[in-house]
């Protein structure tokens, strides 16, 4: 029998094109919040490309031309930099004050972490968020700081009661006095410190199944879910 001819492998062009229009996406949602996005770029772009194609030449006499695609690549460099800083801003503005951004912003922290969002809350749409980290226990409420005092004490003494040993925060989300702001909130948590090892991590997770077993199963109150942040920052990297 003759042997099967090999086809080659196909081109997949609809990879490429999805990322396109994940980045136009992006665009267009941060030109909403940041009109000049497109002057501001196309600035910073003939900029660096100007300063490192003036630089490389006196660095590299004769060799115009390696200067110049050198030149255009710190450029292209320097517009998804300043591009996806400018965009996170833009996500973080269009968010901020509404239910569950707290929850939105905390999806950006890497592996090592474990997000619950919307663990308790009250029919006044407060809302307490558990992370669970290298600092031990973060409990963060979003809502009215003072509602939250007795949210976030209730749920402090039930964590006790299951991981005694195991070091819990308190975070409030929010533009009062005492808050976090949402757009400094995962830096914040990130700050706490090292105080639990992976090993002690997944003990602690385990424990804490058993505290949400118990809980009844009411649905989390009705409102606008942000977008994920961590979804948006992953596309401006082209994953």
């Amino acid at each position: 029998m003759a042997k099967k001819e090999k086809q080659p492998k196909k081109a997949k062009p609809e990879k490429k094109e999805g990322r396109l229009k994940q980045m136009a996406l992006v665009y267009s949602m941060t030109k909403k919040s940041d009109p000049r996005i497109g002057l501001i770029l196309g600035g910073i772009f003939l900029g660096a490309a100007a300063v490192a194609f003036v630089l490389l030449t006196l660095v590299l006499p004769g060799s115009w031309v390696l200067s110049l695609v050198t030149a255009v690549m710190i450029g292209v460099l320097a517009v998804l930099i300043v591009f996806g800083r400018r965009a996170q801003k833009a996500q973080y503005k269009q968010i901020e004050g509404r239910p569950g951004a707290a929850a939105a912003a905390l999806g950006q922290l890497r592996s090592g972490w474990k997000v619950e969002p919307g663990i308790a809350f009250n029919k006044n749409q407060d809302l307490v968020h558990r992370v669970v980290g290298p600092p031990g226990i973060v409990l963060v409420g979003e809502g009215s700081p003072q509602r939250l005092k007795t949210l976030l004490a209730s749920e402090r003494r039930k964590h006790e009661r299951v991981a005694s040993e195991t070091p819990i925060f308190e975070v409030v989300s929010g533009d009062g006095a005492g808050a976090v702001p949402v757009p400094k909130l995962t830096r914040h948590v990130t700050k706490l410190g090292r105080n639990i090892k992976p090993a002690e991590m997944t003990d602690v997770l385990q424990r804490l199944k058993a505290l949400d077993a118990t809980r009844s199963n009411i649905p989390i109150p009705k409102g606008p879910i942000p977008t994920n942040l961590k979804g948006a920052r992953q596309n401006m990297r082209g994953r």
